[in-house]
């Protein structure tokens, strides 16, 4: 029995060491350490691709924000160019007023007929204030011009064609009421009456707030009584004392029509 024992040992052992040699090498675990190899330097490159992005947004934040402080810093200059060139045309239009004002003043006194002793009969000098003044240059020289005509040049003649182009051109002007009495008293002056008495006629219908529509009534009845016309010279000197019967068209006015009567 003893040696069957043995013999039987015998076999068992060589039966498991073949058992043992023919199990498969331990490939799984190798594969699965390649795999997390890959995974790790994947996710490495995928961090630094984020990382890059990252910079070069960062940087392009940095060039908007240079360029946009760059366009406000220009802005801000132009900004106070525009301001100081606005106050320099502001002082400039303010002088201009006032040379127009003392033009006004003079031009009343330089269409004055020579018999002719109060200068309030042209343009009254309290209504010289009351003339609104244009902001527009070309609109000021073309005026400018005409006005010059009279007070520097003395050209009475050449003037009359001038205020003519400056009324064609500029229909809307603020000066339109100024420059249409001034070529009705050019044109009185001349005894072109017809003509003085369309310019005078469309400053007291077409201008109602115009200083210069109490005087123009009063030429306006003046063309009218050199006419004969004296029943219209008479309702013309009524109306104007009843409408501006404080002004001093008015007190010239009122004589006029007394010797109506």
């Amino acid at each position: 029995m003893k040696p069957n024992s043995i013999l039987f040992g015998m076999s068992f052992a060589v039966a498991a060491n073949l058992a043992v040699a023919a199990e498969p090498a331990p490939v799984i675990e190798v594969n699965a350490g390649t795999m997390a190899s890959n995974t790790t330097s994947n996710l490495s490159e995928q961090l630094g691709s984020l990382e890059r992005k990252l910079d070069a947004r960062n940087r392009a934040q940095v060039n908007v924000q240079r360029q946009l402080d760059e366009l406000q810093n220009e802005v801000n200059e132009l900004r106070g160019i525009t301001e100081l060139h606005t106050y320099q045309l502001s002082q400039v239009l303010d002088r201009q007023r006032e040379l127009y004002q003392e033009l006004d003043r003079r031009v009343s006194e330089a269409l004055k007929p020579a018999n002719q002793a109060p200068a309030a009969l042209i343009a009254p000098s309290n209504n010289v204030d009351a003339v609104s003044y244009s902001n527009n240059l070309t609109e000021n020289e073309a005026y400018d011009r005409a006005v010059n005509m009279v007070l520097k040049d003395k050209r009475y003649e050449q003037a009359i064609p001038e205020f003519e182009a400056f009324n064609q051109k500029y229909p809307d002007s603020s000066y339109a009421a100024n420059a249409h009495y001034w070529l009705g008293q050019l044109l009185f002056n001349k005894s072109e009456l017809a003509k003085a008495r369309k310019e005078f006629d469309l400053v007291v219908d077409q201008y109602p707030d115009s200083s210069k529509r109490s005087d123009a009534m009063l030429k306006l009845a003046m063309v009218e009584q050199k006419e004969n016309n004296l029943g219209k010279a008479k309702t013309i000197y009524q109306k104007l004392l009843a409408e501006y019967p404080n002004s001093s068209a008015a007190k010239l006015a009122q004589p006029r029509l007394n010797s109506l009567k």
